[in-house]
């Protein structure tokens, strides 16, 4: 009931739009082939159409009875140019109207050539084999091309993988070659004409069908477009009956079995990673060419119908291969879905293509009807508001659908600095608050032997720098006196000499100082600065006694063979002197 219903309702729509066009179209001669050597059914008709009616044509219907809902693809084109590709619009589930690339005038012919593809329309018989036996398909379509016009003659040729078929419809005239069967040609078929055509044949062709595929594209300003695609596959022929045997599978040769697939990437590719949830897998080859890269994949256990296998594939390609610009306006031109394997079904397809932050004015031109949803924003390292993502989504595609994607946006140049900026501002944060961390006293209580030792620590920095500066104006005691002896000017010599006392009482002071302060922080130090002290002033009175010497041996008064020894004496006093303050100060 439901199948005559599909049947009449449309065959009522069709007729609808043949009123409204007021065309009589006739196809005067077709030619059919329905090549059934794999999981798709793929019908090429080639049809002659010759207008009948007083007025001109330009367009006709194609429908679709049954199945119509497992087209995968169909296109149109002139026979005379297969470049020529007619466009076709959906009126309802199963009828299409197909536009002319030029009017048909009363009485003129023309040639076209449709190409249906169908999925999922092959169904195994028996559903269930065992692990070494052979699988069988079950095709069921019609004999008749089913359409709105009358045809005058029509011949259909049914190709199948193997010579092998157990059973099939028997219409005269038919003829058997081989794995290919031929029926027709059949005369005068009335519009709308139905006649059941069923082949029961052997089919070990792969019918691996992708349920379910992620296409994840990220565009990288930077130079990269990196393509991750995400897989959930299951065997959809002859479910194995019983267990898997490993022994049998080594022994013998399991037909139905899927050991690998070959998927094609494009020529630029690289850095390629097939991996599952386990992790990666090493069980493949690739093969790079001059334009394409194949990579062979074998799954982690063989495929036996009923059977699934998950995995994600990626890798990248250079972005001026894809990406082109003028100005600040962008377009990304890519595929919309890759050769995945041979003859391949993918019934739901999300695509997700992920633009640069920032990006504004996106706009998707579709090669064929793809379901844009709404965006998505996707965040990652360094982003600020997040990415947007365009997700598009079609069920149903095949190796036709291999077509070009163009994604159409605007990118200002100077946002790329962002990233940089980014980068340099939480560096310099973190450098900031190191500093700040290191610098800081995070202790709740004082520690007053920490800070009596560091205070100890830079008062003794401080008697030390003193004392070598107090040491230093010995050299300028040595030189007045030295300058006296020769030049015999006491008013001079009186003025040098009481400016560099002036000076080494002064600092003498601030050591003193200090050493009152250091005492008072640690009392056993106390003895050592006395100490030094002591030896301090006994330097001192030294050079107190060369300078009345030297006064003497100027005025005449002291022998200068006695001053000379009285000299050495001295002098030999200091140094030792000296060396022992600097040991003294060593020890603080």
């Amino acid at each position: 009931m439901a199948a005559a219903f599909r049947t009449m309702l449309v065959a009522f729509t069709c007729s609808i739009i043949l009123n409204l066009a007021g065309a009589d179209i006739v196809i005067s001669e077709l030619e059919r082939t329905i090549d059934l050597t794999s999981q798709l059914a793929k019908l090429t008709t080639t049809i002659t159409l010759e207008n009948k009616g007083d007025a001109a044509v330009n367009e006709f219907v194609l429908a679709y009875e049954k199945d119509a809902a497992n087209i995968a693809f169909l296109e149109v084109t002139d026979k005379s140019d297969d470049d020529v590709k007619l466009a076709i619009s959906e009126v309802e589930a199963g009828v299409f109207k197909v536009t002319l690339p030029s009017s048909l005038a009363k009485d003129d012919s023309a040639s076209f050539i449709v190409e249906t593809v169908y999925s999922h329309i092959l169904q195994p018989y028996p559903a269930k084999i065992a692990q070494t036996e052979k699988q069988q398909f079950l095709y069921s379509g019609n004999l008749y091309f089913y359409s709105p016009y009358k045809v005058k003659t029509q011949k259909t040729t049914v190709k199948l993988s193997s010579s092998s078929v157990e059973s099939h419809t028997k219409i005269k005239p038919y003829s058997v070659n081989e794995n290919v069967i031929t029926y027709g040609p059949y005369k005068e078929s009335k519009a709308y004409n139905t006649q059941e055509l069923k082949v029961h044949y052997e089919n070990n062709s792969p019918f691996l069908t992708v349920n379910e595929m992620t296409r994840w594209i990220e565009v990288s300003h930077w130079g990269n477009v990196a393509v991750e695609e995400t897989y959930h596959m299951t065997h959809e022929g002859a479910q194995l009956k019983g267990h898997f045997s490993r022994y049998d599978y080594q022994r013998s040769p399991a037909h139905a079995a899927i050991k690998s697939f070959k998927t094609v990437l494009p020529a630029a590719a690289r850095d390629v990673y097939y991996r599952d949830e386990i992790g990666n897998i090493s069980t493949s080859n690739m093969l790079v060419q001059h334009d394409s890269v194949e990579v062979e994949l074998r799954p982690r256990f063989p495929l036996f119908g009923g059977w699934q296998t998950r995995y994600y594939l990626g890798y990248n390609v250079p972005a001026y291969q894809y990406l082109f610009n003028k100005g600040d306006k962008y377009v990304l031109k890519m595929r919309v879905i890759d050769h995945v394997f041979d003859e391949f079904v993918v019934d739901k397809l999300n695509v997700k293509i992920v633009l640069p932050e920032g990006c504004t004015n996106i706009k998707v031109n579709m090669p064929f009807k793809l379901t844009e949803e709404r965006q998505e924003i996707h965040k990652t390292y360094l982003d600020t508001v997040g990415r947007p993502v365009v997700v598009l989504t079609k069920k149903n595609l095949i190796e036709g659908h291999i077509q070009d994607l163009e994604v159409h946006y605007t990118f200002k140049k100077l946002q790329l600095l962002q990233e940089p900026l980014l980068c340099v501002a939480a560096f310099y944060i973190l450098f900031i608050t190191v500093i700040c961390v290191v610098r800081l006293d995070f202790s709740i209580t004082k520690d007053a032997a920490k800070e009596s030792r560091m205070k100890i620590a830079s008062l003794v920095e401080e008697l030390l720098s003193a004392c070598d500066r107090r040491s230093s104006i010995y050299a300028a005691f040595d030189a007045a006196i030295d300058k006296f002896k020769q030049s015999r000017d006491q008013a001079n010599y009186t003025i040098g000499f009481k400016k560099a006392n002036s000076d080494y009482s002064t600092l003498t002071t601030t050591i003193t100082d200090i050493c009152t302060a250091l005492v008072k922080e640690d009392a056993e130090v106390g003895e050592k600065i006395t100490e030094v002290q002591k030896k301090e002033a006994e330097r001192k009175a030294l050079v107190d006694q060369a300078s009345t010497l030297a006064v003497k041996v100027v005025a005449g008064k002291l022998g200068r063979q006695q001053y000379m020894e009285s000299e050495q004496t001295a002098i030999a006093k200091r140094e030792k002197l000296g060396e022992e303050l600097d040991n003294l100060l060593s020890t603080l």
